[in-house]
């Protein structure tokens, strides 16, 4: 199943230890046993030969073995050697100078509310104190309205401050916060989700299981994955294209940015692929990670800085998952079948009846409800698509202008 990262509450104090076991003590491994002095001077000896050169070396340990063969015990050991190479400066595009230039931005948020509490990652959107994080973070995984949400930030210089929710989006699982009164903010630099490749090298960093400043790193094992994490009561899905990662990503990690290895935000990370089918269980990194496009979601964040409702394109029709093509005995062919459509919808002026089945948007192929959703959400109003579908076996493509749920 694929699940949004649940917040993580807040760790338990360890309990005592029973006063009948005392504390553990620490000691120093024994020490090797003296030797007689002549044996002493003997690896002194040794050891300045050594440094002197190979000859000199084996000079030094026939003195050795001749000095120590009187029964005193076996030879010494020489001191193990250390190579220090100094603290050297990080290469340009390594994860180490990713991790540099990017943990300044990067936050840990701590959520309080209705009896409940958990914890989550952010990142520094600009200099007046703007955070970007997830709305499952600020809402606790929908427990809680946003409203009520008591959300302190903590930096990465180790300073703290109370954040106040500007706005969230379930349907995109996007929420801002703010700060004020905060001094010497780093904003991240925002690049192109549409930039991605697969196989390009990315780095996640955010506070999984609570353990702030963490950074994994990883490549880009997808794009463009359906990744559908929750239903409203009205049936309206939190949804959207996916970039798929095998950086780890774990609870915690939610809200935290996803960079490119020019240590751009190209994606939020949200959710996991987990192995888990029980419930009220958290599970670990399997190395599926899914971050949401920062593409996709550049326009809400401008909505909600605005003080905006934000808005999402539509089709105005209901579907279900299809397998096979409608009225045919063809079971080669998925999509999303059309259950209902609404009078006067983009689908409906387009030509679209009930039975359709749409198997493509443009050059994205739809194989299952899911995939639409996600595909549609990754649009705007106003948007003209093409449109593939498949009627009484018959595979036909109509161009339409995308609503507004607005």
């Amino acid at each position: 199943m694929t699940q949004a990262l649940p917040p993580i509450p807040p760790s338990q104090p360890s309990p005592p230890v029973p006063p009948s076991f005392p504390p553990p003590s620490f000691e120093r491994s024994p020490s090797p046993q003296r030797r007689p002095r002549r044996a002493g001077f003997a690896v002194a000896v040794l050891t300045g030969a050594l440094v002197v050169g190979g000859g000199a070396g084996v000079a030094g340990a026939a003195l050795y073995d001749a000095a120590s063969d009187d029964g005193a015990g076996s030879a010494g050991t020489s001191p193990l050697r250390v190579v220090d190479n100094g603290d050297r400066p990080a290469t340009s595009g390594s994860v180490e100078s990713v991790a540099a230039a990017v943990l300044p931005s990067v936050v840990a948020l701590s959520v309080n509310g209705g009896g409940a509490g958990g914890s989550g990652s952010g990142v520094v959107l600009d200099t007046d104190g703007l955070i970007l994080t997830n709305d499952h973070v600020v809402t606790l995984g929908g427990e809680i309205d946003a409203r009520q949400a008591e959300v302190t930030v903590s930096f990465n210089d180790g300073t703290k401050a109370r954040a106040s929710v500007v706005g969230t989006d379930p349907l995109t699982d996007t929420a801002l916060v703010k700060v004020d009164g905060v001094a010497d903010l780093k904003p991240i630099t925002i690049g192109k989700s549409s930039n991605l490749d697969v196989g390009e090298q990315v780095v996640a960093i955010g506070s999984p299981f609570g353990l702030d400043a963490t950074v994994t790193s990883g490549i880009v094992s997808a794009l463009d994955r359906p990744v559908e994490v929750a239903r409203d009561a009205n049936g309206n899905a939190t949804a959207y294209p996916a970039i798929q990662t095998d950086a780890a990503i774990n609870p915690g990690n939610s809200g935290g940015p996803l960079v490119n290895m020019d240590g751009q935000l190209v994606g939020i990370n949200a959710s996991i692929r987990s192995t888990s089918a029980g419930q009220g269980t958290e599970s670990g990194s399997i190395g599926l990670g899914f971050a949401i496009p920062i593409d996709e979601v550049m326009p809400i964040i401008d909505q909600l800085r605005a003080g905006e409702t934000p808005t999402h394109a539509r089709l105005g029709i209901q579907v279900s998952d299809a397998t096979g093509t409608a009225g045919s005995s063809d079971t080669t062919l998925s999509g999303a079948r059309i259950a209902a459509i609404e009078k006067g919808s983009a689908a409906a002026d387009a030509g679209l009846r009930e039975g359709d089945v749409i198997t493509g948007i443009d050059d994205h192929q739809i194989e299952s409800t899911e995939g639409l959703i996600a595909t549609i959400r990754s649009y705007r109003p106003g948007d003209s698509v093409k449109v593939t579908y498949v009627r009484n076996g018959d595979q036909s493509t109509t161009e339409l202008t995308l609503g507004s749920d607005a």
